[in-house]
Order: structure tokens, then C-alpha cells, then sequence
């Protein structure tokens, strides 16, 4: 039981330092993502139809970068707060640490928005990110949410000690 939640307590940091350091990268070296989230907004490297969704927007640009990287520092802070929770009741009843999970789960819907909703859908389909060949994050940003989603599956499965 106690490897259990030390595994779940782990993981969660883990998942605080991934979404940190993404952040963080974001934060401290702009230039390179802020030109990643220029050309897919303006879709300036898709053809077709689809291209008329694209904004030629600066502003629209650097508020969808800053939105990211707000979203992307929230994550990495409910996981950490997470983290910390979990460490306060790991020797607690199970309902106790089950219920010190709600963090974890708030991380999880921080990146659920961000690489699902964001990437995926809102980048991958309406501004057809997976046409170009330069701008596309569509596979990174699985990597990312599917390993956030992996561990919080893990996270959420009650602790063997509830019946």
C-alpha cells in the first residue's frame, strides 16, 4: 500500500516538473515558440480551402502563445500542489489520499485544454497544423497529453486498501 502511494505521489511530481519545464521554456525562450504558434494560427504553410481559417492577427498570435503558457504553468502548479497534497495524506485513510487527488485531477484538465483541446483539435483540425510539414506539434502534443493521461489513470485508480 505504501509503495502504492509513494508511486502515485511520484508520478504526480513528475508530472509537475514536465509541465514546469515546458512552461518554463516557453517563458525563458519565446521567440522560437511564439513563431511555432504564428504560422499555425496564419496557416501559412497550408494550402487549400482550410487556409481561410487562418488569422493574420499579431495580437491574435501572442494572446493564443501566452494563453499556452499560462495554461501549460497552471498544470505544472496543480501538479506540484498535487504532489503536495498527496504527500500530507499518504498516511492517512484511503478516503483521506483519495480525496487529496483533486489536484492531480485539475492538472489533468489543464492539460486536457492545452495538448488535447488546443493542439489536437483546435490546432491539428480547424487550423490544419497536421498539413504542414515545418509547424506541426500535433505528435508532441499527443506525447505529452498521452503520458499526462497515462499517470493520471494510474493516480485515480482507488488505493488497494478500498474495498
Amino acid at each position: 500500500m505504501m509503495m502504492e502511494r509513494a508511486l502515485k505521489i511520484l508520478m504526480t511530481g513528475g508530472l509537475a516538473v514536465l509541465c514546469a519545464l515546458i512552461a518554463i521554456g516557453n517563458f525563458n525562450y519565446p521567440d522560437l515558440n511564439q513563431r511555432f504558434v504564428q504560422h499555425v494560427l496564419s496557416m501559412d504553410t497550408v494550402e487549400g480551402p482550410m487556409a481561410a481559417h487562418g488569422l493574420r492577427s499579431p495580437l491574435a498570435w501572442e494572446m493564443g502563445f501566452w494563453s499556452i503558457v499560462g495554461g501549460e504553468a497552471l498544470a505544472a502548479a496543480f501538479f506540484a500542489w498535487g504532489a503536495v497534497e498527496l504527500a500530507r495524506a499518504r498516511l492517512s485513510k484511503a478516503r483521506v489520499f483519495h480525496e487529496a487527488k483533486r489536484f492531480v485531477y485539475a492538472g489533468a484538465g489543464c492539460a486536457f485544454l492545452i495538448w488535447f483541446v488546443g493542439f489536437s483539435a483546435v490546432g491539428g483540425e480547424w487550423f490544419a497544423m497536421w498539413q504542414s510539414q515545418i509547424w506541426n506539434g500535433t505528435p508532441e502534443a499527443f506525447r505529452i497529453f498521452a503520458s499526462i493521461l497515462l499517470v493520471s489513470i494510474f493516480i485515480a485508480l482507488s488505493d488497494c486498501e478500498i474495498s
